[in-house]
């Protein structure tokens, strides 16, 4: 088993700047990567960015060159540094974390821009 808590969002104005932490407990060296996503009211979830236990990232189209996934060292904690953030990126975040075909989630975290 594997508990998330993801913290660090909160309000902020159009083109401002957020981190969002995530930190793992339990059976975490079983964990080969881990994720961020978000879910917009009325809207389905969504991957935002991802990296693998051996450090590739991959991240969605709407927030490459904004948004930076990292990690302190080996898998724990994993960050979501968010730049030049628009309203539309007001969602509530959630962190991952994939262990073989499981994937486990955080509660999540809000994350409102305003314009």
């Amino acid at each position: 088993q594997v508990q998330l808590v993801e913290s660090g969002g909160g309000l902020v104005q159009a083109g401002g700047s957020l981190r969002l932490s995530c930190a793992a407990s339990g059976s975490i060296f079983r964990i080969n990567g881990m994720g961020w996503y978000r879910q917009a009211p009325g809207k389905q979830r969504e991957l935002v960015a991802t990296i693998t236990s051996g450090g590739s990232t991959n991240y969605a189209d709407s927030v490459k060159g904004r948004f930076t996934i990292s990690r302190d060292n080996a898998k724990n904690p994993v960050y979501l540094q968010m730049n030049s953030l628009k309203p539309e990126d007001t969602a509530v975040y959630y962190c991952a974390a994939y262990q073989n075909t499981r994937t486990y989630w955080g509660q999540g975290t809000q994350v409102t821009v305003s314009s």
